[in-house]
């Protein structure tokens, strides 16, 4: 099974499955010299871990991450950084009543069709587990880009199922489990939320994703733009269906006068 690296200078190379002893990753191309603690790290890990709200899988995982190598007195060294997550929640027993059975909106199926072989439990290496050490390396490129070029990422829920969550303001982001940038709307949430859970439903949602002082210049023409770059990331994410970059599909409604901006050496005409 390839397909499990991700970048070219940067590179992360994931490895373990959900109920397998450990997940991990291995960061190549990390420039020496950087402070790295597991802190900066752990930060990020501990607002992904599972079990922090009744909204979200009941696993419970402390996700604590190790740094094994690539770090030397605190300070990256520019070898490969190898990060390790141990899994301490397994119950593989509440999966043996499905070894005959392919979940609709996993990866089961694809799995023992392709592979003539699986790992049932929990999905196995395609379960959403394996966004831990992709959280865990992207803490490492953001801590690089934060401290070169200032960049700051921030992420926020923009819509719950048939609920948009207008933009209020982003201190609200960390202060509830929907990571909604909107606090007199958390109570309605809480309520839609509980409504499915009784119903034995469940539904989707949007998360809107902005970068402030990014490098000017990433990317490559024409397969390795930065659109296409960070469309491919996000598709990999299990869940993820669909990627709007800007006002994505929704240019569709727009007239091009409307869309387009006009743009001078010192800036955009009127953004």
């Amino acid at each position: 099974m390839s397909g499990n690296t991700l970048g070219l200078l940067f590179t992360v190379t994931t490895f373990g499955e959900s109920h397998g002893p450990a997940i991990g990753a291995v960061v190549d191309g990390c420039p020496p010299g950087m402070e790295l603690s597991v802190d900066d790290i752990q930060v990020d890990l501990d607002r992904r871990k599972p079990g922090t709200s009744r909204h979200v899988t009941q696993r419970k995982e402390e996700d604590k991450v190790e740094i094994l190598s690539g770090v030397f007195e605190g300070k990256t060294t520019g070898t490969p950084i190898a990060l390790l997550i141990r899994n301490t929640d397994q119950r593989s027993q509440d999966y043996s009543e499905i070894l005959q059975t392919f979940r609709p909106g996993h990866a089961d199926y694809s799995y023992h069709y392709k592979y003539g072989f699986r790992d049932p439990r929990g999905g196995g290496r395609s379960s959403a587990r394996l966004t831990a050490p992709v959280v865990a390396a992207a803490a490492i490129a953001k801590k690089w880009l934060r401290e070169h070029y200032g960049t700051e990422i921030v992420a926020h829920m923009s819509q719950l199922g048939e609920i948009a969550i207008p933009f209020e303001d982003a201190q609200y982001i960390t202060q509830n489990p929907f990571f909604a940038a909107n606090a007199s709307i958390i109570t309605k949430l809480e309520e839609y939320m509980d409504q499915l859970r009784k119903a034995g439903d469940s539904c989707g949602a949007k998360i809107e994703v902005m970068a402030r002082q990014v490098p000017i210049g990433l990317g490559e023409p024409l397969f390795d733009k930065l659109d296409a770059d960070i469309a491919h990331v996000m598709m990999g994410i299990n869940a993820v269906k669909g990627v709007e970059i800007g006002k994505g599909f929704g240019v569709v409604a727009q007239k091009g006068s409307a869309h387009g901006d006009e743009m001078h050496p010192d800036g955009f005409a009127t953004n």
